[in-house]
């Protein structure tokens, strides 16, 4: 029987087809076809959430000159997302003060639509980043008052909505994005959540309002701790799942699809934004993929490999970089081509 197996893997201009046979009767079969161009649609990326300003040390256990920085777990998702290549809108409440008017101008800068930010008096949301000797990240949030707690959401037609970190803990904002991240769900939007869970949340009610919107997830990311506190019980109900491993990589699960990836071997300056950017990156791949919420079960290792092998390397290049500064796609795809040239 000679089988002809078509595999065809996405790249940036073309699809590379690699055809194994053997003699006998002639079957074709294709695994996978993407043909990816520069003009073709893909999907829209909604990400919902807030906006912030990170206080950052200019030296480690200095407090004496801290440096205001652009970010937030949603905003550092939108701009990676928008950078590695995706379709990106953003909504939230931002500030009318000058941190939130710079919030909104880097947003436009970076290419994501904000049509559908709302703005208010009240002040932006301020978090004091401490750097420890290892380059991890701790934060001390200062959110009494301030303008993201108060967001009325609305629904958009985007395919993939995002949904985090510390807006879904500070009501009355976390109600109202629950009940919008259920109704991206119900209209068969993927629904990405990364809970990104603090200390200062980090609760028996905080738990409970979390595993609620579950069922209603279609790609969950977590760090180690993060698992553990939610309960791997709880885990199961959603059908994508990546766990982020720091140095060790990341670890997918999806369907019956269970998968490791190393991460990329970097000089690490700190980890600001590294898994805003590994979010971002899941989040480009399926949109550039086309891929519906039930194919994510049943797409087949080697895609999900490439995807997470994307991700880690955007992250790789991230934490290589102070502060929360998420790569280009052709920084990516440049470190990935030098790799392969390295190990051929």
């Amino acid at each position: 029987m000679l089988v002809i197996h078509v595999e065809c893997i996405a790249v940036e201009e073309h699809a590379i087809g690699i055809i194994e046979a053997a003699e006998g009767w002639c079957d074709v079969k294709v695994r996978t076809v993407v043909h990816i161009t520069d003009t073709m649609e893909f999907m829209k990326i909604h990400v919902c959430g807030e906006g912030l300003v990170d206080l950052v040390p200019v030296a480690p256990d200095s407090l004496q000159d801290l440096t205001p920085a652009l970010g937030g777990g949603p905003f550092n998702v939108a701009i990676a997302a928008a950078r590695l290549g995706g379709e990106v809108s953003f909504q939230s409440r931002l500030s009318t003060d000058g941190f939130g008017n710079a919030l909104v101008k880097r947003l436009e800068q970076e290419g994501v639509d904000t049509s559908m930010v709302q703005r208010g008096p009240e002040p932006t949301t301020l978090a004091v980043t401490s750097i420890g000797d290892d380059g991890s990240a701790s934060y001390t949030f200062y959110t009494e008052g301030t303008a993201d707690r108060l967001v009325e959401p609305t629904l958009s037609d985007a395919e993939i909505a995002y949904f985090g970190t510390v807006s879904l803990a500070l009501e009355p904002g976390a109600s109202r994005y629950g009940e919008l991240l259920k109704q991206f769900a119900a209209q068969g939007s993927i629904v990405a959540l990364d809970p990104n869970i603090r200390p200062f949340y980090a609760n028996d009610e905080h738990k409970a309002f979390l595993n609620e919107l579950l069922v209603h997830v279609t790609v969950l990311k977590l760090s180690e701790e993060e698992v553990e506190f939610l309960g791997k019980q709880a885990l199961k109900q959603v059908p994508v799942v990546v766990v982020t491993r720091g140095g060790e990589g990341l670890t997918l699960r999806a369907g019956t699809t269970r998968l490791d990836v190393p991460s990329v071997n970097v000089d690490v300056t700190d980890t600001i934004g590294a898994g805003d950017t590994i979010m971002g990156a899941l989040l480009t791949e399926i949109a550039r993929r086309n891929l519906a919420a039930e194919d994510l079960t049943h797409l087949s290792e080697y895609d999900w490999k490439e995807i997470l092998e994307f991700a880690a390397a955007a992250a790789a290049i991230t934490v290589s970089r102070k502060g929360a500064q998420p790569p280009h796609r052709a920084e990516v795809l440049a470190m990935q081509a030098d790799a392969q040239k390295k190990e051929a």
